[in-house]
């Protein structure tokens, strides 16, 4: 009887704990396909551009799936606050746009060393040390 009632417990937190989350990213599918796309497309530029100056490095290859992983947590995390507290509907954009802008150019100087992209105004700009942790 105790077990049952324990398995029954369980089964009813765990439902309703992904049920919370499955209608949370239901709600905000765009901006988690946003930031999965924008994270991706700089993982695969980068991958690629550093293919060509040193090689494949898995390290920094699964660097992608880190910094996805993060980005997922910490918009979970806002649209968790925005829901909770309904003063806070700005958080997600505060947030949020500035990451998918400094992803986006950085996407960009990826494929400008990958040598996909080849402009001198985009590359005058993109040496100015947007990404101070990549070589130029």
């Amino acid at each position: 009887m105790k077990s049952s009632l324990l398995v029954i417990s369980l089964t009813t937190i765990c439902a309703f704990i992904g049920t919370y989350f499955m209608k949370l990213t239901a709600d905000n599918a765009e901006q988690y396909l946003a930031l999965v796309a924008v994270v991706f497309a700089d993982g695969f530029l980068g991958v690629w551009a550093g293919t060509k100056t040193e090689g494949f490095q898995t390290r920094k290859a699964l660097k992608v799936i880190q910094t996805l992983i993060v980005w997922v947590v910490m918009l979970t995390c806002i649209l968790m606050i925005e829901i909770g507290f309904k003063g806070t509907s700005w958080l997600s954009e505060t947030v949020m746009a500035p990451f998918i802008v400094f992803q986006l150019m950085s996407a960009l100087k990826n494929a400008n060393r990958a040598g996909l992209i080849q402009n001198e105004l985009l590359t005058m700009l993109l040496n100015k040390n947007l990404n101070q942790h990549k070589e130029v």
